[in-house]
């Protein structure tokens, strides 16, 4: 994490998928990673980081893009994952980071920021 990383209460990453882009799943996971690490890397860090459908499961312990949703949670972002996915992919005793939302707070979220980006 930079030391200057500071929030930006408009924007907001939208992760839908444990991978990223289309195609080989091995690389889009690889991808993944990266992004999410370089998001600690960011001079202005988002206000959130939502996290539904396989998404989700990034916030297992097992994976290795949970220490860097640690690491932003740690400077103040807002780390939401989707309870009905949690759920669904029996991850109710894995999640190590955030909190866990409902659809309600997923669209409220989007709605009201200035930014979203969907990797």
């Amino acid at each position: 994490m930079t030391e200057q990383g500071t929030k930006n209460a408009n924007n907001v990453v939208a992760i839908a998928a444990e991978c990223m882009g289309h195609g080989d799943d091995a690389l889009g996971k690889r991808l993944m990673n990266a992004f999410v690490y370089t998001l600690t890397q960011l001079d202005t860090l988002p206000d959130a980081v939502l996290l539904y459908n396989t998404g989700a499961k990034l916030v297992s312990e097992e994976e290795e893009a949970c220490e860097d949703l640690k690491a932003l949670a740690s400077h103040g972002v807002r780390i939401l994952t989707c309870g009905t996915c949690i759920q669904y992919f029996g991850l109710e005793d894995k999640v190590a980071v955030g909190e866990i939302g409902n659809m309600q707070s997923i669209v409220e979220i989007l709605q009201s920021a200035k930014h979203v980006i969907r990797p």
